[in-house]
């Protein structure tokens, strides 16, 4: 492990603060993004381009991204989930989106009001345009390891849409596991079943720990290659339309883990810890999180 490097994608501004009952202002944002970046994040899902009325803790979009510095070794990431989504994004100067699509009807429903099909069309319908202003589509794949109303998802169906993600242009694929279903052996099965037919999009993965298999799940990733994984600072998030699924895996445990096996992540520990406890402050609440509790090991 010691020669591996592993892409930490910090999801906290936009997939933990979207879940969240105290909706922050966009100042707040912007200081927690810039404090990420402080601790060596490079590549930040900083906001979503949605109906507010759906999601009002996301209402600010165009503000957050008008208020952060433009940096060259700094990726902003903005998600979308249509074409009206897409232009908005691509007029606030995005130059990354993550399109959702979604393997069950049911969810399809409850998260994004359509057919699971209509949530693939859409990115085959914005990943071209996206390509052509130079701004990089990534499709997540929600739900890749089960369904909170379904229940099983089949390999088959998560392969079925990572096949089409990669044909339309994604130049990365990542399975969420939205509800925290997911165990290695899940993942080294549909990690190794999506590679086979992505081409040459990259690979990364969304793990929540609904029942505390997220750090597990991640250690999983790592052994099947991945090269990015997401991750929340203080394990805040989750999604607002799954019943019980519960926050992301903390940023700072993810990249402690990461540190003590020998794998580069650009992180400063240290630096990540120091931010939780701001982040609490701004929720008005614990955070689940563990090594800011703990601290660092050994201690300095």
């Amino acid at each position: 492990m010691s020669t591996r490097t592993v892409e930490i994608v910090e999801v906290a501004p936009r997939d933990g603060l979207q879940s969240e009952d105290t909706i922050l202002d966009a100042d707040t944002k912007v200081e927690l993004i810039n404090r990420a970046v402080g601790a060596g994040v490079r590549r930040i899902e900083v906001c979503s381009f949605v109906n507010p009325a759906r999601v009002p803790q996301m209402a600010d979009a165009e503000a957050v991204l008008a208020a952060l510095p433009v940096r060259d070794d700094v990726t902003y990431i903005g998600l979308v989930l249509n074409r009206r989504g897409f232009e908005r994004a691509a007029a606030a100067g995005v130059r990354e989106i993550n399109v959702v699509a979604v393997t069950t009807e049911t969810f399809a429903q409850r998260n994004q009001g359509t057919t699971s099909d209509e949530t693939i069309k859409a990115f085959e319908d914005i990943a071209p345009p996206a390509l052509d202003a130079h701004i990089r589509p990534t499709l997540t794949i929600s739900a890749s390891f089960g369904c909170p109303y379904e229940g099983e998802v089949s390999v088959s169906r998560v392969v079925d849409i990572a096949r089409r993600g990669a044909g339309a242009g994604a130049v990365e694929i990542a399975l969420a596991d939205s509800i925290g279903a997911a165990v290695p052996t899940d993942v080294h099965e549909r990690l190794d079943a999506v590679r086979a037919v992505i081409g040459d999009a990259a690979l990364r993965a969304h793990f929540h720990n609904t029942r505390n298999t997220g750090l597990a799940n991640a250690y999983a990733a790592i052994e099947s290659g991945i090269d990015a994984l997401d991750a929340s600072l203080g394990g805040i998030g989750g999604c607002p339309f799954a019943p019980n699924a519960t926050g992301n895996i903390p940023t700072e445990d993810l990249a402690y883990l990461l540190a003590r096996m020998g794998v580069a992540t650009g992180l400063d520990l240290e630096a990540l810890t120091d931010i939780v406890p701001w982040i609490e402050a701004q929720l008005g609440k614990r955070v689940p999180g563990l090594l800011s509790k703990a601290g660092l090991f050994p201690a300095a």
